[in-house]
């Protein structure tokens, strides 16, 4: 090998497989990575939207009627958004109470899927629950409650994990995959890529058990170092590498090492083989315009790998793409209608390109954040809260409905535990499991995915419809 010596070779190759191979970075495999084709016969996909910082979600959803308006504008102070700039959005199910609803002004596009495509749905006031909790019920600890609530990190875990008080290392979408890839499941899932993919960075959501996620850069697999080229130099080095890495080792790590670099090799080799394939010019698998911001290229990306869903051999994939920059503390009123205008774009885009490709009803895409914010105002943002709102989107979802119950956005009010958070009256294990059944996630698995699921009354929120 020369000038590039074997354990310097090694060691830079590690750079590029070893680690990524264990999700750190971008290859992480499932260990039944390359098998058989699926037994589902349809195709299924769902796209988490992650809004890392908390994302002040009753500025996205705003009560527009006036006795509901005027209770807002009094909580929310310089941060009201003005009554006549609203986007109004008319749910196909009226609330009980007569209120009406309108979206940020920046959030044109999700407005149109909402109010004229219908493939737009609203959760109201979700959070982590343990259990169905009341104001009352919280003020006298009478009900079990998620530890370290408006905890960033302990937050976006319990999103993630619907871990409550437990000890958890799997998130629910790991859950998920493997359920659908357990033996004896019906049908069995033995596909050649992992169900989970991410496209930023390591998380709790897509851990399984016994399932592991696949992890790449926003446009694909990150290169493995020294081995990106395709020069005869690189390819002899490539062969020397595998060479070493099919050999007889001594020991349970290097032979485990060994395994992994050779998952992680022939993962990143299918994958960007798969993506050429949508992404040469005479492909064009869709047509719609992704923005270019850091979610948007995510996305563009996403619809990449659905449209080479049948190159790469697999019927349920459970994706995660994030976008920050929502922890508003200072400069809100500046800030958030970049935030939620961007978010509007990026979302819309994917959506249209799912109906470029034919799959708009096979694939959902639906958000998650840390927590929502408090309703006060602390002079130039806010502070983290509990309760907030989410989107569901794709040609699956019951649409143009408002689900969960909207609260009264009032300081001190029936919902509010103080300081302007709101106490969640749908639960993220209820989201969970709805998506997870609409997923083909079997009626006795459902409580694995969604651990809490048995203390609600209601396991379905409705929201999807087959």
């Amino acid at each position: 090998m020369d000038r590039f010596n074997r354990r310097r070779f090694l060691k830079c190759a590690a750079a590029g497989g070893l680690a990524y191979a264990f999700g750190r970075t971008p290859q992480a495999v499932s260990a039944a990575t390359f098998g058989s084709n699926a037994a589902f016969a349809d195709y299924k996909a769902l796209v988490c939207v992650f809004l890392f910082g908390g994302n002040d979600s009753f500025n996205m959803v705003v009560p527009r009627s006036a006795a509901e308006y005027s209770a807002y504008a009094t909580s929310r102070q310089n941060l009201a958004i003005a009554q006549a700039s609203l986007l109004p959005i008319n749910s196909l199910v009226p609330d009980p109470n007569g209120a009406l609803h309108g979206l940020h002004p920046s959030m044109g596009e999700v407005a149109t899927l909402f109010e004229q495509d219908e493939v737009c749905a609203i959760v109201a006031n979700i959070g982590p629950l343990i259990e169905p909790t009341s104001k009352a019920q919280y003020q006298a600890k009478a009900t079990r409650l998620p530890p370290q609530l408006f905890s960033h990190n302990d937050q976006q875990d319990q999103w993630h994990a619907l871990k409550g008080e437990a000890t958890l290392k799997s998130g629910w979408a790991g859950r998920i995959a493997d359920a659908l890839m357990a033996p004896g499941a019906s049908p069995p899932l033995d596909q050649s890529l992992a169900v989970n993919l991410s496209l930023n960075g390591q998380t709790l959501f897509q851990a399984g058990a016994t399932s592991v996620p696949y992890t790449m850069g926003p446009t694909g697999p990150v290169p493995f170092f020294g081995l990106e080229n395709t020069d005869a130099y690189t390819l002899a080095r490539r062969a020397a590498f595998e060479s070493i890495l099919r050999a007889n080792h001594a020991t349970v790590y290097e032979r485990a090492y060994s395994s992994v670099q050779q998952r992680a090799l022939q993962g990143a080799a299918k994958v960007n083989d798969a993506l050429a394939s949508v992404r040469s010019p005479n492909a064009a698998p869709f047509a719609t315009a992704f923005p270019m911001t850091p979610l948007g290229q995510q996305l563009k990306t996403v619809a990449e790998l659905i449209a080479a869903r049948d190159r790469l051999e697999v019927s349920r994939q459970i994706f995660f793409v994030a976008t920050g920059g929502f922890d508003t503390h200072d400069a809100q009123v500046q800030d958030q209608p970049q935030l939620l205008g961007g978010l509007s774009n990026a979302l819309a885009a994917f959506y249209r390109a799912t109906v470029d490709l034919g799959v708009a009803a096979s694939v959902t895409t639906f958000t998650q954040s840390d927590f929502g914010r408090t309703l006060t105002s602390n002079g130039d943002g806010t502070d983290h809260a509990w309760g907030g709102n989410q989107l569901v989107i794709g040609g699956a979802v019951a649409g143009r409905t408002l689900y969960g119950r909207y609260p009264l956005l009032q300081i001190d009010g029936p919902d509010d535990v103080g300081g302007g958070r709101m106490i969640p009256g749908v639960s993220s294990d209820q989201y969970a499991a709805t998506l997870a059944k609409w997923f083909g996630v079997s009626a006795g698995s459902l409580s694995v995915v969604a651990p809490h699921i048995g203390n609600f009354a209601q396991g379905d929120l409705g929201f999807m419809l087959t």
